[in-house]
């Protein structure tokens, strides 16, 4: 079986491409835009491509040239720009013999647009109120402070804290549509879910991220808690999930979990809930190949400390410069 993981240089990439090589019954070919990327480095020498940036004009092309040349079965895609060009090629790279794992479109693009994403559960889980900068919705009756973020976007770039009437007045961004979102002030969690081809959710693992740094969790744990696997699993429903998503969920006044967003991809801290006992790169993989897969996976609750590991190779092993 022969996958291609594109992302080689993000904790996600990593992630799923030392989960396939321990299967043994997998060749693992890495794609990154970056030559030094870490990850291009866990495979063989000939495994190892270049790819443009995802928003590049000519990126679905060249991947699937790889796919092409390299005789692709799989193709795992981890980051977020990637996803959608890459879903709206699906049926292209099923011509050319390549399964994509990942998403539908459709939930894709609910996901990567967090106002269609609220509008879409609002009616199954608690959603906390969210408008559109610049509408009348949005002028007036918040509770301060409140948060103020792109409707589209990863991670927390550009999400910042507002804290009176005055301050949201002051609000303007011509480059990009802003949300207003109430504030929800208790702990928050992400939870990796797993679903079938079919919807049905397999695994819902939360975590507390205790530790983080530059966006990714460098230490967590995992939670045995009903309460949030439910909400997760029926975010995941509402949304038509199939293979792999990360929901992320936070408590409100009442302690009720309520959802922030979802991102709809495998994530940097997906090594937790794999040595929690729930290995989804390597559960999606058989569950795309049409193999045998759980109706249900338990985890169980560990904790996760991240560190930096090294990597050493000859200078003619690195790839040349695009």
């Amino acid at each position: 079986m022969r996958v291609l993981v594109t992302g080689a240089g993000g904790p996600a990439g990593v992630a799923v491409i030392r989960s396939l090589l321990r299967r043994g019954d997998v060749e693992v070919i890495a794609a990154d835009m970056d030559r030094w990327a870490s990850a291009l480095y866990l495979v063989d020498a000939g495994s190892r491509h270049l790819v443009p940036a995802g928003r590049a004009e000519n990126f679905v092309d060249v991947v699937r040239g790889i796919c092409r040349d390299e005789r692709v079965d799989v193709l795992f895609p981890t980051v977020d720009v990637e996803l959608p060009k890459l879903a709206a090629a699906r049926d292209e790279l099923l011509a050319d013999g390549t399964i994509l794992a990942s998403p539908a479109l459709q939930t894709l693009e609910t996901c990567l647009d967090k106002l269609a994403l609220a509008a879409a559960c609002a009616r199954t889980v608690r959603v906390p109120r969210t408008e559109l900068l610049g509408t009348p919705q949005a002028v007036s009756g918040w509770d301060f402070p409140i948060i103020v973020k792109p409707r589209r976007g990863a991670g927390s770039r550009g999400v910042r804290l507002v804290g009176t009437q005055a301050e949201l007045d002051a609000v303007h961004d011509a480059d990009e549509d802003l949300l207003v979102q109430e504030l929800l002030p208790g702990d928050e969690y992400s939870v990796d879910v797993l679903a079938g081809l079919d919807g049905r959710v397999i695994a819902a693992v939360p975590r507390a991220r205790l530790r983080v740094d530059s966006g990714v969790a460098v230490a967590g744990v995992t939670v045995h808690d009903d309460e949030l696997i439910e909400t997760a699993s029926a975010v995941a429903r509402a949304i038509g999930l199939t293979t792999v998503a990360n929901v992320q969920l936070k408590r409100d006044a009442d302690g009720r979990p309520a959802l922030l967003e979802v991102n709809p991809r495998f994530p940097g801290a997906m090594p937790l809930t794999i040595a929690a006992g729930v290995d989804m790169p390597s559960l999606t993989l058989d569950a795309v190949l049409g193999l045998p897969v759980p109706d249900h996976v338990d985890f169980r609750e560990i904790a996760n400390v991240r560190y930096l590991e090294d990597v050493f190779l000859p200078i003619a092993d690195v790839l040349p410069a695009p």
